[in-house]
């Protein structure tokens, strides 16, 4: 019973915070695959190998993969937002700093609950630098702060919603990011 007023807390938390949907699953109804990096190497984003949280430099694929696995409990969250048109590049971006900030006060907000491990992971490749470090040759500025996508760890986001009780596609002229901590008690 404990635990359901934690997961309560932490929902209600990401829906009061712009969320459209937020559910906690176990860790064990997280489906990962790793040819989500062979889909990352066709840079299709254009940050492979330009942001030290994406891929290659976020590490290998099947260690990123295990080390979901010692985590008990995600908390999957999605944000939705309505689009001029399927062509609406500056809008789908926009979109992704509105779930960016929606996750970095998540993230501030959740530290108050002194949970013994935790991982955030993001929507695209990290976004806490306005230029990452990668791309100027220095190390990352912010380790600490730094965030990988689901996609690096190899998470099926496509699988996930339906696993957190989420639509991956939530309508025409839209889109949908996803987010999530992993984390134990």
């Amino acid at each position: 019973m404990e635990h359901n007023a934690l997961f309560d807390r932490m929902t209600t938390l990401a829906l009061s915070l712009g969320a459209f949907r937020a559910a906690v699953i176990p860790v064990s109804d997280v489906e990962t695959d790793a040819s989500f990096r062979d889909m990352c190497a066709s840079n299709v984003c254009g940050n492979y190998g330009r942001n030290w949280m994406c891929p290659p430099d976020a590490g290998d694929i099947h260690e990123l993969m295990e080390s979901l696995r010692a985590y008990t409990y995600m908390l999957v969250y999605q944000t939705v937002t309505e689009l001029e048109d399927s062509y609406d590049f500056e809008g789908m971006m926009d979109a992704g700093v509105a779930h960016n900030k929606l996750m970095v006060a998540l993230r501030d907000r959740l530290n108050a609950e002194n949970l013994p491990r935790v991982l955030h992971l993001g929507a695209g490749g990290c976004r806490m630098c306005e230029i990452c470090a990668k791309r100027t040759n220095e190390p990352c500025r912010h380790p600490d702060l730094a965030v990988a996508s689901l996609e690096t760890y190899g998470i099926n986001v496509s699988k996930l919603a339906p696993a957190a009780g989420m639509k991956y596609i939530n309508g025409k002229d839209t889109v949908t990011y996803f987010g999530a901590v992993l984390f134990d008690l």
